[in-house]
């Protein structure tokens, strides 16, 4: 059997543009056509800046049928809370590292704020005092400290 086609689907951004290029390229090997698909969310459209040279085409999403919408509320609420926490902070950590959405903090606590309510979170997981204070985090509106000798959260 010859494979004449290949896609690659890329969910979420990669670390840089070298790497959405190398994993792309896995498309089309030895002569073969194959395309991309790059589905990101709306905190990571900033990662389109680095590829405008790329032949990109932009496709509308259609609208969510509610029956599908419902059934995934429905599963998201069956996560339990503290995973959704520790992917709050997993998300912060992670995107604190990136270069595009490090240099403005207060950009990075909105694009977090938008992570926590996409997973279903009713507000920002509490981050400890230290871990903020390392992050350059301390004094960023909507970012909430754990002070962790007596677990107050302040904001």
């Amino acid at each position: 059997m010859a494979i004449c086609r290949i896609s690659q689907h890329l969910v979420g951004i990669t670390s840089d543009r070298e790497q959405y290029i190398h994993r792309l390229g896995r498309t089309g090997r030895e002569g073969k056509e194959g395309e991309g698909i790059l589905l990101l969310a709306p905190w990571e459209q900033y990662f389109l800046h680095d590829l405008k040279d790329l032949p990109l085409e932009e496709c509308p999403l259609s609208h969510l049928d509610p029956y599908i919408n419902n059934k995934i509320m429905e599963s998201m609420g069956k996560i339990d809370s503290s995973i959704k926490e520790a992917a709050y902070h997993v998300w912060l950590g992670y995107n604190n590292l990136m270069k595009e959405t490090s240099r403005d903090k207060t950009m990075l606590v909105e694009l977090a704020n938008q992570f926590y309510e996409s997973i279903g979170l009713e507000r920002p997981p509490a981050i400890y005092r230290k871990t903020a204070l390392k992050m350059g985090l301390k004094n960023i509106s909507g970012i909430r400290i754990r002070n962790k000798m007596k677990g107050n959260i302040n904001f």
